[in-house]
Order: C-alpha cells, then sequence, then structure tokens
C-alpha cells in the first residue's frame, strides 16, 4: 500500500512539468477545460498551479470549450448521424457545462428535421439488409427502437419512421402516445 502512495506521490509535477504534461495532453486529442482540470489534478504537486496552467491554456487559445462543444456536436451530427439528446449526452460525458451543451445541441439540430436524420441512420446501419424483409418480427423492430433510442433520436419520432418500414405497424398504435 505505501508503495503505491509513494509512486503516486513521485509523479506529482510542479508548475513547469505539469505545463509541460498539459501541453502534451492537448497535442493528443481536443478536450474541454472541465477534462484537462481533472487531468491536472492527478499530477499537480500544488492545487494552485491548475489554475494557472489552464489560464495560460486558454489565453493561448488551446482550450476553448465553445469551440470544442460545436465542433463536437457537429461531427456527431455529420460523421455518425446521431440525434440532438445523444449529442447532449456525449458532450455533458466531456465535462462540457451543461448550458453551453444545450445552447450549442439546441442550435445546430435547429436546422435539421429529426424524422429526415431518422431515416438517414436506418439507410446507413440497415443498407444490406432487404428493406421488404427487414422489420418482419417484433424483435427486430424492438432491437431497431433501441437502436433508435440509444442514437439519441425522441421515441414518437422514431415511432413514426418504423410504422413505414414495419411489416405491422399496429402494434407500435398504442406506442406513439405513451412514449413522448
Amino acid at each position: 500500500m505505501r508503495v503505491m502512495q509513494k509512486k503516486r506521490e513521485a509523479k506529482k509535477l510542479d508548475a513547469e512539468k505539469l505545463w509541460a504534461y498539459a501541453l502534451r495532453s492537448i497535442g493528443q486529442r481536443a478536450q474541454t477545460t472541465g477534462e484537462m482540470r481533472a487531468k491536472l489534478r492527478l499530477r499537480a504537486a500544488e492545487l494552485d498551479d491548475i489554475d494557472v496552467c489552464l489560464n495560460k491554456m486558454k489565453e493561448y487559445g488551446f482550450l476553448d470549450d465553445r469551440k470544442f462543444a460545436s465542433t463536437f456536436a457537429e461531427s456527431r451530427l455529420s460523421n455518425k448521424g446521431f440525434g440532438k439528446a445523444r449529442s447532449l449526452r456525449d458532450l455533458q460525458a466531456r465535462r462540457v457545462a451543461p448550458g453551453l451543451a444545450e445552447q450549442t445541441v439546441a442550435k445546430l439540430y435547429a436546422e435539421h428535421d429529426e424524422v429526415t436524420l431518422i431515416e438517414a441512420y436506418l439507410r446507413r446501419k440497415y443498407r444490406t439488409a432487404d428493406r421488404e424483409t427487414l422489420f418482419q418480427e417484433q424483435k427486430d423492430m424492438a432491437s431497431a427502437f433501441r437502436r433508435l433510442r440509444l442514437a439519441g433520436f425522441s421515441s414518437g419520432n422514431v415511432i413514426k419512421v418504423l410504422k413505414r418500414f414495419a411489416a405491422t405497424p399496429e402494434l407500435l398504435d398504442g406506442l406513439e402516445d405513451a412514449e413522448d
């Protein structure tokens, strides 16, 4: 136990080494202020050095949560085709301030129709499947529903789109009103 504690104490960095560590870390991938603060907290010998380091990084433009949130949410939409809720959840997991995350996602997704996004997501995920046999069984429809909800789409719009593909769309009638 003491060996582990000594090992942890030995890794504590002074202000200069903490700055070098932060630069290496931000060079590997973009990070939010919250993520960087958590990383630095684990390595800093003095807690005061963390704020100095973060302020310096912001001054040089290495940390910008607004820019990060915008770029991150845009990539979730354009590259992955995720819905609004998934982008918001992912931003919050990356320690973006909740208000900033909500504002960024709302602004980005205001320009997009969710039904169209769901249809594009289904076409991409089930591109090799035969459309006539795609959702013939209820288990396949349930699987698609879960997948779409996990991708961040609202239940009501997911059900509307799945009704178009379902072999027995009447199974979804009771769900539409109960979900949202």
